[in-house]
């Protein structure tokens, strides 16, 4: 199994070395702005949405999106992540943020085994694929109604931001679907283009000045 190497900063944010990319900048704050507000969630959601993600990391994005949802049913969320973290780091990772099912998420973590790790929150059922999203993508069946693109940088990670993998990303989006992601490069807003999302630069957060949205045409 391919753990992530990491480095801790003061605030005990994870660094991945391999990348020397921090796991976040911005915290929850950002991940509500660009990934939540950049998908118009929580105004979307409802059973059976299905939400899609390159680069599950922490976690993160997942509670984020677990704690806003407040209606019937169930969402589907499906992430692809190729250095799944250890247990005790996603536990250390999370606890300054105290965001409820925070624990429940570490505990199912912990168990989880295989190329498909299905965990149970309240609201949401989530399967995260382990391995090159480059295959994994590829290899699944489903569709999103909305994307969170949250791979380290396109400078530093570059395979995860390839025109290939992006085709991939509007193969496997719903007509109406979202993508949102915090970068701004040309590259990836080009390489989404192409796979036919209309791509809208948006106001970024914090320090950022720029993100990307985008929508794929009913």
């Amino acid at each position: 199994m391919n753990h992530p190497s990491l480095s801790w900063t003061d605030s005990d944010c994870p660094v991945a070395t391999d990348f020397d990319d921090p796991y976040f900048t911005g915290g929850l704050g950002e991940v509500r702005h660009v990934f939540l507000a950049g998908n118009d969630l929580p105004a979307r959601l409802c059973d059976g949405f299905a939400v899609a993600e390159l680069g599950f990391g922490t976690g993160l994005n997942l509670l984020a999106l677990a704690q806003v949802y407040e209606g019937a049913g169930i969402l589907r969320f499906t992430s692809f992540e190729a250095y799944p973290m250890r247990a005790e780091d996603m536990a250390r990772a999370l606890a300054p943020f105290g965001l409820p099912q925070s624990e429940d998420l570490v505990a199912q973590w912990a168990v989880a085994t295989g190329p498909v790790r299905e965990i149970s929150l309240q609201g949401v059922e989530a399967r995260i694929h382990i391995g090159d999203a480059r295959e994994t993508l590829a290899a699944w069946e489903g569709r999103a109604d909305a994307w969170f693109l949250d791979g380290f940088a396109p400078a530093r990670n570059p395979e995860l931001w390839g025109e290939a993998l992006m085709q991939e990303v509007a193969r496997h989006t719903a007509a109406g679907g979202t993508v949102a992601t915090y970068t701004a490069a040309g590259h990836v807003r080009r390489a989404l283009e192409a796979g036919g999302f209309v791509i809208t630069r948006a106001a970024g957060y914090g320090r950022k000045k720029h993100m990307t949205i985008g929508r794929m045409p009913e």
